[in-house]
């Protein structure tokens, strides 16, 4: 204010004080300012303008972003209200859903409650079959003595369970696998070759030579036969060997030790086969109907038979004694067949565990 006043005050003073031309020049100054203060207040305006319309775009964008917020707000609102709405349904399908899930467990763990206790029934219905199937023939296998039957049984019982494809019943199939190799390593002393043997014995009894028989030694010649009387001989000594033969065709010189065997006669020696062939007879139902005790006395008694009343000399009677020896081997260590470790594993199996 005090440069502006000194500035009016200036002028005026030397306005009063100062010849024309300094006037005139004072003038264009003030010329010159006035139009800078009109080309700065146009400037101004213009500006001024510029950032009216400038705010004004402002605020038509201000207004517009507020009216698509205001729109996205509204929908937002409705995106929430349909997003509620939607969890809310979700979570009454996912209830129904976890319901109906509860259920399907529920019907799932008593499906497989009834397959288990199906194939239980299975498995059981399995083990009393195979179990029946094998105690029949070892039934059999006891009172004939022939394993194949039983053998048969087991192995018939081992595709069974194979077919079956049960873990709990491996250790029955193995065990089945153990006793079916044991009665196939034994089966060189079946029963069979025994009742060959019995068979051949009693096939051979009418051959036996008895003790009192004329026996026919090793040479094949008969020793009280006439002895062939050469063609050149003298008649002396034709009539001499002659003699001879005839002497020792009616006389027998030898030691008697058992003196019933000689005295036998050709009846009681017919009686004597038969009572041997029966012997042998009983000592074969015997061995049939696993009666091992009765088949041994049996034997011994036909081995006793053959020492006392046939002549020892004679091959056959050596066979046939050599035959009964066998036989009475065979039978010692012959047992009926046994399948323990298969029955315990039936026992197990049947039990459950």
């Amino acid at each position: 204010m005090s440069d502006v006043s000194v500035l009016n005050e200036t002028p005026q003073a030397s306005a009063q004080s100062a010849p024309i031309p300094s006037r005139l020049s004072s003038l264009s100054w003030s010329s010159v300012a006035l139009v800078l203060l009109a080309v700065v207040a146009l400037v101004a305006l213009i500006v001024a303008l510029a950032l009216w319309q400038r705010l004004n775009g402002i605020q038509e964008q201000l207004a517009r972003q507020s009216a698509d917020a205001i729109a996205q707000s509204m929908e937002a609102r409705t995106l929430a209200r349909e997003s509620r709405e939607v969890v809310r349904d979700t979570a009454a399908r996912l209830a129904l859903a976890e319901t109906r899930v509860a259920e399907v467990a529920l019907q799932r763990s008593q499906l497989e409650e009834l397959m288990q206790s199906l194939s239980r029934s299975r498995d059981e219905n399995l083990v009393v079959d195979v179990e029946s199937a094998v105690r029949l023939a070892l039934q059999q296998a006891q009172a004939t003595g022939n394993v194949q039957p039983l053998l048969a049984a087991m192995r018939a019982g081992e595709l069974r369970i194979e077919r079956a494809a049960q873990p709990r019943l491996a250790p029955l199939q193995r065990a089945m696998q153990r006793d079916a190799d044991r009665l196939r390593s034994n089966i060189s002393a079946d029963t069979g070759q025994a009742l060959e043997k019995l068979d051949e014995l009693m096939r051979g009894v009418d051959d036996l030579p008895p003790v009192n028989a004329v026996a026919m030694r090793g040479s094949g010649l008969n020793p009280w036969q006439p002895e062939a009387i050469p063609a050149d001989a003298p008649w002396w000594e034709r009539l001499l060997l002659t003699i001879r033969g005839e002497a020792r065709s009616l006389v027998r010189v030898g030691r008697i030790e058992r003196p019933e065997s000689i005295l036998l006669t050709p009846d009681q020696t017919f009686f004597l086969r038969e009572n041997l062939k029966l012997k042998l007879l009983n000592a074969r139902l015997a061995l049939l109907s696993r009666q091992v005790d009765t088949a041994r006395n049996e034997l011994s008694t036909v081995n006793a038979a053959l020492n006392r009343y046939f002549d020892p000399a004679s091959r056959k009677v050596q066979a046939a004694a050599t035959l009964v020896q066998q036989l009475q081997g065979q039978i010692k260590t012959t047992e009926p067949p046994r399948i323990d470790d298969t029955m315990a594993a039936l026992a197990t199996a049947a039990a459950g565990r």
